[in-house]
């Protein structure tokens, strides 16, 4: 069956001249630092197998347009490595950042021929990429992949019901505490490792201030204010410890752990 699937997909791929690369000049599925977070974190072997004959990687400066709202889905793709901004542009030239791509997150809806957002590069990105149409034919043969994908959106959905309370609800000191701490829960770190590691602002405060919907003197404020309480300490403008997590849980008015 395996064997099957996989040759619908290779002619999938020749179909709509997506070119692929010598197995061996590509890191594979198994070594992926992603690997159980992805969209195939529930795929068997053969199902990783399949994948990697249609994989390719796409690099990413910090700065660089990933793809520009309305522009052809001609490929999906999961961020491997970086940072990068899903927004939004108005007529009349304003823009607001809606979401954040970090590592795992995916990019693109099967069934869809068109992005919906503005996908910018907030540091150097590397993304794993499936040509469109090829990655559907797998989904229709492959409900480990399926399954996830189906995972990751209610994921999202629940990510943005927090953000619109974020965003209604919370106060500047709140939304600071809560964006901080996204980043430490998205690195998957223990409570011994997140109050040890470095860690790294993605973005500058001007970009921060756009995302959490602040005034750039606001958001400069409060990380002052985090420092001085020794909630967190920095290193420079953007490498910073957590120094006490149990404080900035409270800071950010969530009331579970």
């Amino acid at each position: 069956m395996a064997g099957r699937v996989l040759a619908m997909v290779i002619r999938a791929v020749g179909r709509y001249g997506c070119a692929m690369l010598d197995l061996q000049s590509r890191p594979k599925c198994s070594e992926c630092p992603i690997r159980h977070r992805a969209v195939c974190a529930r795929c068997d072997e053969d199902e990783l197998l399949m994948l990697e004959q249609i994989k390719t990687y796409k690099s990413f400066k910090a700065g660089d347009q990933v793809l520009w709202r309305g522009d052809g889905l001609t490929y999906v793709a999961s961020v491997v490595a970086g940072v990068a901004s899903l927004g939004k542009t108005m007529e009349d030239g304003r823009t607001q950042m809606v979401g954040l791509l970090l590592p795992s997150d995916f990019i693109g809806r099967p069934g869809r021929e068109t992005i919906d957002f503005d996908v910018v590069a907030v540091t150097d990105v590397t993304l794993c990429c499936f040509h469109r149409k090829p990655f559907e034919a797998l989904i229709e043969t492959t409900p480990h992949i399926a399954q996830r994908l189906m995972e990751m959106a209610l994921d999202e959905l629940d990510a943005a019901r927090d953000w619109m309370l974020l965003l209604g609800r919370k106060t500047a000191r709140e939304k600071i505490a809560t964006f901080i701490e996204m980043l430490v829960r998205r690195q998957q770190l223990t409570i011994a490792d997140a109050m040890d590691q470095e860690l790294v602002l993605p973005l500058t405060r001007h970009e921060i201030s756009n995302y959490l919907g602040l005034t750039l003197e606001t958001v400069s404020r409060q990380l002052g204010a985090m420092k001085k309480e020794r909630i967190v300490q920095f290193v420079d403008r953007r490498r910073f410890r957590v120094t006490d997590l149990k404080a900035l849980h409270v800071a950010s008015g969530d009331d579970c752990p």
